[in-house]
């Protein structure tokens, strides 16, 4: 019986913290002032725009909560401390995305139908004003550490806020030159297509950690063939490969060896081959002598598929 474990990934939580911060106090700043240009100017691209950035402000917020809660300890009966509560933030992003998603495809088909009047000089400025406020908010987050997926969530968000400002920009031009009012219900359009397209990708990924699955660049198959090649082992069941959180991938497996071998040693050469191969540093693992009396019983009840060695 062995197991092996380790914790180095490198993220800096309190950079993370301020460069989120940073981002937050941009985008509140800002939505306040457009909320009022959106309704005096009579543009849901506009609206649209202060909407996306109101979930921005709080996909940023539950982000720095979630980074707080997760920075805790171990304890009681949360053995993996609240690393999950990033993926419940991203989670919870990634459906406000869908859900603002489906509004706003209502709203723009029907302002297509009946376009209100709108002042393409005001939507234009307040679009070139929001790109840049949105390239600063997106140049501070792309430099937290995106491989954590609540971080990513907050990051779709505002990438996709500053898509919405480009298509405001250039339906506020449209406007301004043509009066073909319909471009800024275009452009809405757009941004509800792009959040779409992030929301569901946001959900999917945080639903594949909820579910335990392997992570996307793992295959289970492949691995347990690959342990198996390892000399000395019999057989390889109950593999489990999933994510505590994301970028945090950990493995468990019941590893059968020849009588008579080393455990240790063969346990520790699994070891490495899963760190150095697969960057897989969080592993433990059942290591135990096979024999022709017990190995029907060790397989009884095992999870998954059981793999053993191909003859040559």
């Amino acid at each position: 019986m062995g197991a092996g474990h380790g914790h180095g990934h490198g993220v800096d939580a309190a950079a993370d913290r301020r460069l989120l911060s940073g981002a937050l106090a941009l985008i509140l700043a800002f939505m306040a002032a457009e909320v009022i240009v959106g309704f005096a100017a009579g543009s849901l691209a506009l609206i649209t725009d202060a909407a996306h950035m109101l979930t921005d402000a709080a996909a940023i917020a539950l982000a720095l909560v979630a980074i707080r809660l997760s920075a805790r300890p171990p304890a009681g009966g949360f053995t993996y401390g609240l690393k999950r509560v990033e993926i419940l933030s991203a989670q919870a992003n990634g459906i406000t995305l869908l859900l603002l998603a489906a509004f706003f495809l209502y709203e723009s088909v029907a302002r297509m139908i009946h376009p209100p009047e709108v002042e393409g000089a005001l939507v234009l400025i307040t679009g070139v004003v929001g790109i840049a406020v949105n390239l600063v908010a997106t140049w501070l987050i792309s430099k937290a550490n995106r491989t954590s997926l609540n971080v990513e969530g907050a990051f779709q968000h505002i990438l996709n806020d500053l898509f919405a400002f480009v298509a405001t920009a250039v339906a506020g031009l449209v406007v301004l030159l043509t009066g073909f009012t319909r471009a800024d219900s275009i452009a809405a359009l757009v941004v509800a297509i792009l959040m779409l397209k992030a929301g569901i990708g946001l959900v999917r990924d945080s639903g594949r950690i909820f579910l335990e699955a392997a992570p996307a660049s793992f295959d289970p198959q492949a691995l347990g063939a690959e342990l198996c090649a390892v000399p000395g082992v019999v057989e390889i069941h109950d593999l489990h490969v999933w994510e505590i959180t994301s970028g945090e991938p950990a493995a468990s497996a019941h590893i059968m060896v020849q009588e008579g071998l080393d455990c240790h040693q063969i346990r520790g050469q699994i070891e490495a081959l899963l760190a150095e191969r697969h960057h897989l540093t969080h592993s433990t693992l059942q290591v135990d002598h096979a024999s022709a009396d017990d190995q029907t019983a060790h397989c009884s009840d095992a999870h998954g598929t059981s793999h053993r060695p191909i003859p040559t």
